[in-house]
């Protein structure tokens, strides 16, 4: 099994992606960290990833499930990434896990697959605007699941979010 995890090229939040590698870690699942380009990334508190490759190098029949991270960089670098929108769409219509925490779910709601689907978000006006627009069906719990579709609301649940994911 193979997951790829999608960050921004800075300002992701550092928890929401270690929690999600520290648990794909111990399932013994193999992932790779993509971004807007390929190299170094850096999170909110100050924790540096490098991103192994871009969006645009991603070939959806290599993985079996995208997880997005979170962060204020997410809304900056990945809402209007139309390669990542686009990848999220092509995974969920793969019957493949696609995962969101924090303000990432926007990403998924841009994507058109939430429509009709239960969701969760990061409590932003801007983020619950972009998942009502999408269609979501917003559940104000921590982690929501809707089939496999997976989606946290925040650094808090990154655990749990992790959880579900593998």
């Amino acid at each position: 099994m193979k997951v790829v995890i999608s960050v921004a090229p800075e300002k992701y939040r550092d928890k929401e992606l270690a929690e999600p590698v520290a648990a794909i870690n111990k399932a013994g699942i193999v992932f790779d960290i993509a971004s807007t380009r390929p190299g170094p990334c850096t999170g909110m508190l100050g924790g540096k990833i490098s991103a192994g490759i871009s969006f645009e190098e991603i070939d959806p029949k290599s993985y079996d499930g995208l997880i997005i991270v979170g962060g204020s960089g997410c809304q900056t670098h990945l809402w209007g990434d139309n390669m990542l929108v686009q990848l999220a769409r092509c995974f969920h219509e793969s019957g493949k896990v696609v995962a969101a925490i924090c303000l990432a779910p926007a990403v998924l709601a841009r994507s058109g697959i939430l429509k009709g689907k239960k969701a969760t978000v990061y409590n932003s006006p801007a983020a619950f605007f972009e998942m009502k627009k999408g269609g979501a069906v917003l559940v104000g719990e921590p982690v929501v699941t809707d089939h496999r579709i997976i989606t946290a609301n925040g650094p808090a649940a990154a655990r749990d979010f992790a959880a579900a994911v593998v």
